[in-house]
């Protein structure tokens, strides 16, 4: 089983307030807000995530409601979604398989297999299009190159870890093991493990990227391009709504936002 999206609605979230004025006007309370909705699920427990990341559990089966953390950043856009899970599962953290808020986020996100037959002292190195359609290698997008082996004990090989103890010409105590990383992608008996690189915040459009392997020696490998990746950023949130007018003949109302 995993997160279950069905049968759940009406998912409404308040502010909490720290303190009340006589008119009726409140000071919201800070990082923290309510969380209300409706479930088909009367069997199941129910998790919150923010902005793709864990928030809790409920701790009954009837309970329809919880208080969780927010981000306060004026300009960063706050997603919340309600699942139902089963009991077993109640306090397992699935933000790894909840992928989406990831595309709202304006920002790019690009793995490579670090892959045991990549050399020892290279260095990764990522560009990109700006939006133009033309990748510039001339100007790479990271401040400095993407160390591929932090350390030496990651890599796998002869005389890369205790001599004798792995199989003959290989050692390996470092190397990801089976079952530990990316199955399928390593040698028989050893995962490959994930480099991952998030750009900054881009703007709505269309980008493509280049990523190029650089060895000790300065020797480059071959280019490897993206497909074009379309970018369309969340809105920035509102914090005030009012009614600008209303047109009794149209039925029209118009609201303003800011």
């Amino acid at each position: 089983m995993s997160l279950i999206n069905t049968g759940i609605d009406r998912v409404r979230v308040f502010e909490l307030p720290c303190g009340i004025w006589e008119n009726g006007s409140f000071h919201a309370l800070t990082r923290t807000a309510l969380v209300r909705w409706h479930s088909f699920w009367n069997n199941k427990l129910h998790q919150v995530y923010v902005n793709g990341k864990y928030a809790g559990t409920t701790v009954d089966t009837s309970h329809r409601q919880m208080t969780v953390p927010i981000p306060t950043s004026p300009d960063s856009p706050v997603t919340i979604q309600v699942f139902a899970v089963t009991t077993g599962e109640a306090n397992h953290d699935f933000s790894g398989q909840n992928d989406v808020v990831k595309g709202q986020s304006g920002r790019v996100e690009i793995s490579l297999i670090r892959s045991q037959e990549l050399p020892i002292g290279g260095v990764v190195q990522i560009y990109s299009d700006n939006g133009t359609g033309e990748i510039d290698y001339e100007h790479p997008l990271t401040d400095e190159p993407i160390r591929i082996w932090p350390s030496w004990k990651d890599k796998a090989g002869f005389g890369m870890s205790k001599f004798g103890f792995s199989d003959f010409g290989y050692d390996g105590s470092g190397a990801v093991g089976f079952g530990k990383g990316s199955f399928g992608h390593g040698k028989f008996g050893f995962d490959a493990d994930i480099l991952q690189w998030v750009s900054k915040a881009l703007k709505a459009g269309t980008y493509k990227f280049g990523i190029k392997v650089i060895s000790e020696g300065g020797y480059e490998s071959t280019v490897n391009e993206t497909e074009p990746i379309t970018v369309i950023p969340a809105a920035r949130p509102v914090e005030h709504v009012s009614v600008a007018s209303f047109d009794k003949q149209t039925n029209q109302l118009t609201l303003a936002l800011s």
